[in-house]
């Protein structure tokens, strides 16, 4: 029997189709520029950037779950082009409230009456989000804010994360094969971050997880949680009132300190990512505030990451390497992490990176940011193809959302110099410059080995040689089929000459017989025919892309 819930899906899934119809006939003609014929058409930016323009909008008019779809994708260089990304980087959590009569119900259903679970009650939410919104209430005598989710919004997200699951193979005729395994995760990936979010009862563990990690802080307030008036659908927490973080002005009239502020919250992240392995991983100003006195009040903890030991010791190495301007460093450190292919060109990433950061520096040497050249590096993710762990994702969408509102608090502000300074204080920098000693100390010892184990292998490889018994073994990687394309060319050349030559002859012997010229002159026109083919494919050879300062300019102003 078919589920209500199936129903719903195959009717989203018309809708969803329909939506997404300008945009399914814009890509099948870049690959058939007739739909059913021609070749294929170069993509513009400014044709990215418009298709990203009219993704914008769809997501936007099919609610709540491509709404958090879009943001999840906004993270994802490795899967849409820069253009995409930046467009879906606008995109806000902030839709029209639920009626009350329909939050109410969700109450009542997890707290029982209203009146009876709290002892006042504002029926009009202070906050509305895709998924919840937030009100304002009276509980033991104290303001509280209460969060509850969304009436209904379990059902269309099921149906809608089935019909993302029964889209992916149209999808994946759209684009190449490593970011069809990329999109495929994502699939995964965002089924289980939208229900995770949804589950006030694990929001509720991490605000209590970071609370206990910044025990001793006085530089931030995370509202605590009343677990009585609490479960997996209303979360009743600390009512904490303050002026955004990004109201200047407001910020000025109560005399806090920009530079300061901006500080602190640069380095709470990097206790988060760093030391913590547990961050809250939506740090838009909506979800930041400030006290009177100074310090940063964080809001909405549905959206954090955990990170890894592993990966929290690459992102000390990438600071560090950052830092010190090792162009080296950094793609040694991303490559590890899993954010390059080990097989990139190295010499192009090195370029952009050498770039990137000549281009940021200003009169110190170490006054560039860090988000100027992470977004170097997601314009060349989409070229050069991988897989980009999601917590990653969500660690370089974090640092550049961190900078971007401590730039907006103080325009000088400095993301390496703070980096490091913290660095420096934690000890890491020291552990670098020990692991750099211990490396070169067992480098050296390898070396000294190799004197004594080198000289009588070379001696045999000569000794072979001089009695012409040396054999030479080359493997050739050709994995882009360029030998293949190479060796059908020359086969075409040929029969294309050899067809020429016998046309010319036979027309030469009677060129009367027009049906001989004819019947030896079709195959050869068939031959030239798949030879120019051959040449206006796209696949196959290629040039190696030449970034250079320039080509970054003109980039950066389209």
């Amino acid at each position: 029997m078919v589920t209500l819930v199936n129903l719903r899906a195959y009717w989203r899934f018309l809708v969803v189709l329909y939506q997404f119809f300008p945009l399914i006939v814009a890509y099948t003609r870049d690959k058939r520029k007739y739909l059913l014929f021609g070749g294929g058409r170069r993509v513009t930016t400014e044709m990215r950037v418009e298709r990203a323009d009219i993704l914008l909008e769809s997501l936007l008019t099919l609610g709540p779950t491509f709404i958090k779809l879009g943001q999840l994708l906004s993270t994802r260089p490795d899967i849409l082009p820069p253009e995409y990304i930046e467009v879906l980087g606008t995109l806000q959590d902030d839709v029209p409230a639920a009626p009350w009569d329909e939050s109410k119900a969700v109450l009542e259903a997890e707290l029982g009456p209203v009146e009876e679970a709290f002892d006042a009650f504002d029926t009009e939410p202070i906050s509305g989000a895709s998924l919840g919104q937030v009100y304002v209430a009276e509980y033991e005598g104290e303001k509280v804010a209460v969060k509850v989710r969304r009436p209904g919004i379990e059902d269309l997200v099921e149906a809608d994360l089935r019909v993302i699951r029964w889209s992916m193979p149209l999808l994946m005729r759209f684009i190449g094969e490593g970011r069809a395994f990329s999109l495929e995760n994502l699939a995964d990936e965002f089924a289980k971050t939208i229900r995770e979010e949804m589950d006030y009862a694990e929001e509720a563990e991490t605000l209590v997880e970071i609370q206990e990690n910044f025990a001793d802080d006085d530089t931030l307030v995370i509202p605590e949680p009343i677990p009585e008036r609490s479960d997996d659908r209303v979360l009743t927490m600390e009512y904490l009132p303050g002026t955004k973080i990004n109201n200047i002005d407001a910020l000025d009239d109560l005399g806090v300190d920009r530079t300061e502020l901006a500080t602190n919250l640069q380095r709470i992240y990097l206790q988060m990512i760093v030391e913590d392995g547990v961050f809250h991983a939506d740090p838009h100003p909506g979800n930041l505030s400030v006290t009177d006195d100074g310090r940063i009040i964080f809001y909405d903890f549905g959206m954090h990451g955990e990170v890894d030991p592993f990966i929290q010791d690459k992102i000390v190495e990438f600071y560090i390497a950052v830092a010190n301007q090792d162009v080296d460093g950094i793609l040694d450190t991303l490559i590890e992490m899993g954010t390059l292919s080990p097989n990139v060109d190295r010499q192009v990433m090195g370029d952009v990176m050498e770039l990137a950061i000549a281009d940021a520096r200003g009169d110190d040497i170490e006054q560039y940011r860090v988000n100027q050249i992470l977004e170097q590096v997601e314009s060349t993710i989409y070229e050069f193809p991988l897989r980009l762990p999601r917590n990653l994702a969500l660690v370089l969408r974090v640092a550049g959302v961190v900078e971007g509102v401590c730039v907006t608090l103080d325009p000088e502000f400095d993301f390496i110099s703070v980096a490091t300074d913290y660095l420096t204080e934690e000890g890491y920098r020291e552990e670098s410059v020990q692991k750099i000693i211990e490396g070169v100390g067992q480098q050296g010892q390898k070396t000294a080995q190799s004197l004594f184990r080198v000289p009588p292998k070379l001696e045999r490889v000569l000794d072979r040689a001089d009695r012409d018994n040396l054999t030479l073994n080359v493997r050739l990687e050709d994995n882009r089929g360029v030998l293949d394309k190479l060796a059908k060319r020359l086969i075409y050349g040929i029969f294309l000459s050899f067809g020429f030559v016998s046309t010319v002859i036979i027309y030469a012997l009677n060129p009367e017989n027009l049906v001989a010229v004819g019947a030896a002159g079709a195959p050869t026109g068939v031959v030239a025919l798949l030879l120019w083919r051959s040449f206006r494919s796209r696949k196959g050879l290629r040039a190696t892309p030449q970034f250079t300062r320039q080509n970054l300019k003109e980039r950066r102003r389209e």
